[in-house]
C-alpha cells in the first residue's frame, strides 16, 4: 500500500473542496483525503482532524498512490458532490465523496477505475472528540465498529474491499479494472444498521444530485458569472441547519487568520450578522425557505431575550459557548492555540440590532406582517435601543480590545431604527413614530458629525479617530448615504489609499490608536473586497468594479471556494469555506449583473437587506 506524505505536513486550506448534508460538512483535499470533520454536528467535536494536527488529528483518505499521479478536484455542476480524479499515464483512477441529504448522517465515498486498471488505498484514523479519546475497533459484519469514550459513542465502516484492522486504524488496498468501483462508507452508530452495497451507493447519488438540481432550479441567478453565484448558493446552502433553521458562519474552527498567530477561532456557531447577511443573499436568489427557517430561529431568540439580544448562538439556539483551548493539538501550520467555543458571544454589540431588524424586514416582505406578539417584543427592542444606541461595545469585528463608540454600530443603530419604521408603516403596526424618526435621524446626524474626520477625509472606524474601518463600503449599501454625496467619494477615496491593494482590502489596521487586543495583523478580509467592488459600482465606476470583481475570482481556490482571508501571497487563511465571503459575492455579482444589463436600479424586493418602498413612506 502506497503510504501518505510526511505525517508533519499539513494540507493548504485551498486545496479542499466541501460536502455536507445541512447537519454538519467535512473538507475532503485534492489527494482524496478527508482531513477535518465533526460529528454528529457542525459544532460536535471533531473525528478527523488532521487539518489542525498532522500527527494527532486523524484521516479519512481514499486515493491513487502512485508517486507520478496528478490530481484534479471538480463538482458536478449544480451540486455538492465532489470528484477527485488522479491522472497517471495508461489510467485514471476516480474517488466521488458526498453527504446524502436524507438524515442518515453518512458519508459515501466511491472509487472508481476510469481507464485501464488502478489500485486505490484506503486509509482511515479515526481521532474522536478532537484527538482526546483512544478509538476501539471492532470487525463486523461487512465493515468495522469504530467505538470511544464511555458509556460509548461510535460509527460504523463499511468498504467493499477488505479492510484490515491495526493498531492506529483501518487499511485498504484493492485494484480495479476499467469501470469497476468500491465504496467506503462512514455511518453513525445505530442500533441497526441499513445494508450498505453497491445498490445503495448508487441509490443516494442519484437522490443526492437530484436534491441538488431541484435545489438550484428553484433560483434566480445572475446572467454573468452564474457558475460562481451558484456555487456560493450551494455553499451558503451547507452552511444552513436542516433541523434548526440555524446558519453557521464557516465550517471550521482554528484555521489561522496570520500564520504562527493566536487569531485563530472556532467559526461553528450562529452569528446574528453573518446570518442576517445570509438570508439576504439567498432571499435575493429568490430563497425564501432558508429565510423562514431562520427567521423562526432569531424570532425564537428575540421573544424570549429581548431587548438584550446575544451576537451569537450555538446551532440549536444555546445562548452559552464557552472558549477552551485544545492545548494537544499542534495546530494548523503550528499556528497555536486552537481554540473551540468562543467567547465574544458575551460581548455587547450594538449593530445586532440593526442586523436583526434588517433580517425582519426582509422576512416581512417574503412572509407579511408579523404577528402582534412578535411585534411587541421587537418594537420593546426598538424602544431600548432608542435610549441606548449611544454605548459603547467592541464593534462589529469583534475587538477583544476596550469598548469604543464604533462606526460600524452606529450605522447598524440607525438600519434598526429605519427598518423597524418602514416595517411599522407599511403595515400600519403600533409604534412610538415620532420618537423613532427623531432617534434615527439623531444617529445619522451624530455619524455626519462624529465619525467624519476632515484630515482624513473620511469616516472612522471610531469616534474621533483617525483610523479607516472597511466597514464604511456598508454606507451606501445600506442606503445610509448616497454615493454621489461627495463626504462619500472621499471616504471611498480614502479607503482606497488606505486599505486596498488592487483588489485585496484589509478590515482595518491594528495600531497604538486603536489596537484590537490581539498580536500581529491578519491579511485581507475576502468580504471587505466584494463590499469595495459593490461600493465601487454603486459610486458609478462599474468597468473598475468589473475588473476587480474578476480578479478577485483568480484568488478562489479550484473550486470556486473561499476562506475568510487571502494572505499578501494570496494563500486562503481563516476558517473555511467562509459564509460572510459567498454571500458578499453573491451581492457583489448580482449588483454588477443589473449595471451591466442597464439597469442600475435597486431591485424591487431587496437591496442588501433592504426592500424598496416605492411608496416613499419613509
Amino acid at each position: 500500500m502506497a503510504e501518505p506524505p510526511p505525517s508533519d505536513v499539513p494540507t493548504p486550506i485551498a486545496r479542499h473542496g466541501v460536502i455536507g448534508d445541512m447537519r454538519t460538512l467535512a473538507l475532503v483535499s485534492d489527494d482524496g483525503r478527508i482531513d477535518f470533520f465533526c460529528h454528529p454536528d457542525i459544532d460536535s467535536p471533531t473525528l478527523f482532524a488532521r487539518l489542525l494536527d498532522p500527527d494527532k488529528g486523524g484521516e479519512f483518505r481514499f486515493w491513487v498512490g502512485e508517486a507520478d499521479v496528478k490530481l484534479k478536484q471538480i463538482y458536478l455542476p449544480d451540486t455538492n458532490i465532489l470528484l477527485t480524479r488522479f491522472l497517471a499515464e495508461g489510467h485514471i483512477g476516480e474517488v466521488t465523496d458526498f453527504m446524502p441529504v436524507d438524515g442518515s448522517g453518512r458519508i459515501v465515498r466511491r472509487a472508481k477505475a476510469i481507464v485501464g486498471e488502478v489500485t486505490f488505498s484506503l486509509c482511515i484514523r479515526p481521532r474522536p472528540d478532537y484527538a482526546r479519546q483512544e478509538a476501539r475497533f471492532e470487525a463486523v459484519e461487512g465493515g468495522v465498529k469504530v467505538a470511544w469514550g464511555e458509556p460509548g459513542e461510535s460509527v460504523y465502516f463499511y468498504c467493499s474491499a477488505p479492510m484490515r484492522i491495526e493498531a492506529d486504524g483501518l487499511y485498504a488496498t484493492v485494484t480495479l479494472k476499467e469501470d469497476e468501483t468500491c465504496h467506503a462508507v462512514l455511518c453513525p452508530g445505530r442500533a441497526e444498521q441499513p445494508q450498505v452495497n453497491e445498490d445503495y451507493v448508487a441509490t443516494a447519488f442519484r437522490a443526492t444530485s437530484d436534491y441538488w438540481h431541484e435545489w438550484v432550479a428553484r433560483g434566480s441567478y445572475p446572467t454573468y458569472w452564474r457558475d460562481l453565484v451558484v456555487r456560493s448558493a450551494l455553499t451558503l446552502k451547507l452552511l444552513t441547519s436542516a433541523k434548526y433553521g440555524s446558519i453557521a458562519a464557516a465550517g471550521t474552527f482554528g484555521l489561522p487568520e496570520t500564520l504562527g498567530g493566536e487569531r485563530n477561532w472556532d467559526y461553528r456557531f450562529c452569528w446574528v450578522r453573518d446570518a442576517a447577511f445570509t438570508l439576504y443573499a439567498l432571499s435575493r436568489l429568490n430563497y425564501f425557505d432558508e429565510a423562514e427557517a431562520f427567521i423562526h430561529f432569531l424570532m425564537e431568540r428575540a421573544v424570549e431575550e429581548a431587548p438584550h439580544l446575544q451576537i451569537m448562538y450555538s446551532m440549536e439556539g444555546q445562548g452559552e459557548i464557552p472558549e477552551t483551548e485544545l492545548d494537544h493539538l499542534s495546530g494548523y501550520a503550528g499556528s497555536r492555540p486552537v481554540r473551540i467555543g468562543n467567547a465574544a458571544y458575551s460581548q455587547r454589540q450594538m449593530d445586532i440590532y440593526g442586523e436583526l431588524m434588517d433580517a425582519i424586514y426582509i422576512a416581512t416582505r417574503a412572509r407579511g406582517k408579523p404577528s402582534y406578539s412578535v411585534w411587541t417584543k421587537l418594537a420593546g427592542i426598538i424602544d431600548w435601543l432608542c435610549g441606548n444606541w449611544r454605548l459603547p461595545d467592541r464593534g462589529i469585528w469583534e475587538s477583544r480590545g476596550e469598548d469604543k463608540e464604533y462606526l460600524s454600530s452606529r450605522l447598524m443603530s440607525w438600519v434598526a431604527l429605519d427598518r423597524g419604521l418602514r416595517i411599522a408603516v407599511r403595515h400600519s403596526l403600533p409604534a412610538d413614530i415620532v420618537h423613532w424618526r427623531t432617534q434615527r435621524d439623531l444617529i445619522q446626524k451624530s455619524i455626519l458629525e462624529e465619525f467624519w474626520n476632515e484630515e482624513v477625509g473620511a469616516f472612522t472606524q471610531v469616534k474621533g479617530g483617525k483610523g479607516l474601518d472597511a466597514i464604511v463600503l456598508l454606507m451606501p449599501l445600506v442606503r445610509f448615504i448616497n454615493p454621489r454625496d461627495p463626504l462619500w467619494t472621499s471616504t471611498l477615496k480614502a479607503v482606497r489609499e488606505t486599505l486596498v491593494h488592487d483588489c485585496l482590502v484589509m478590515r482595518y489596521h491594528n495600531t497604538d490608536e486603536n489596537p484590537d487586543g490581539l498580536e500581529g495583523q491578519e491579511g485581507a478580509f475576502t468580504i471587505c473586497s466584494f463590499w469595495y467592488v459593490e461600493a465601487l459600482a454603486r459610486t458609478g465606476y462599474v468597468a473598475e468594479a468589473r475588473l476587480l470583481f474578476e480578479k478577485l475570482h483568480s484568488y478562489a481556490n479550484h473550486l470556486g471556494l473561499y476562506s475568510e482571508e487571502l494572505s499578501t501571497s494570496g494563500d486562503h487563511l481563516g476558517n473555511f469555506p467562509q459564509g460572510l465571503t459567498h454571500l458578499s459575492l453573491i451581492s457583489a455579482a448580482i449588483w454588477l449583473d443589473r449595471a451591466l444589463n442597464g439597469d442600475r436600479h435597486e431591485p424591487t424586493h431587496v437591496s442588501y437587506g433592504i426592500l424598496e418602498d416605492p411608496d416613499g413612506i419613509i
